[in-house]
């Protein structure tokens, strides 16, 4: 039973974190082969990103779940995984806030510009803001990622005292 739970919290890591690594590299090559329409690049790469925020909270909460039973099911010691279970909170609510937060504004906007972001002026407020946000799009995934390899740190640090007892 201990295997079966450490292997479907590794299982939840993996594929929430291997979703955010493979991410940008399927973004930069559906902008390279649609170079000439940046606006169905976006649109698939924005369709993509819901994908990965349903997968990463789904993983997150899953993970979230097992770290909590954990120490009753005699795996790790409760204060080894209350670091990964904040992070893991911290992931799942910035993961929120990009989908709920950031991406609606980023469409708003797209919107506001004519549709196309990339055929406004680079002055136009729509786009501006367009593109501030992408920004902070960008910073949100990578805290998500670098938050996740924390995590397995941790959990890695827990397994190591656990074996110890």
């Amino acid at each position: 039973m201990k295997t079966l739970i450490r292997t479907l919290l590794m299982l939840s890591l993996m594929v929430w974190l291997g979703a955010e690594i493979f991410f940008p590299f399927v973004a930069a090559v559906t902008f390279s082969q649609l170079a000439p329409n940046t606006h169905a690049a976006g649109q698939i790469v924005g369709a993509l990103l819901r994908i990965l925020h349903t997968m990463g909270a789904g993983a997150g909460i899953v993970a979230l779940a097992l770290l909590a039973l954990s120490p009753a099911w005699g795996l790790y010691k409760a204060k080894a995984v209350l670091p990964a279970m904040v992070l893991l909170l911290l992931m799942i609510g910035l993961t929120s806030y990009s989908q709920h937060g950031i991406m609606p504004q980023m469409e708003r906007d797209r919107v506001a510009a004519g549709g196309a972001i990339d055929l406004a002026p680079a002055n136009n407020p729509a786009r501006i803001d367009f593109n501030r946000l992408h920004e902070q799009s960008t910073t949100v995934e990578e805290a998500i990622l670098l938050m996740g390899i924390a995590v397995v740190a941790v959990v890695a640090h827990a397994e190591t005292l656990a074996a110890r007892s």
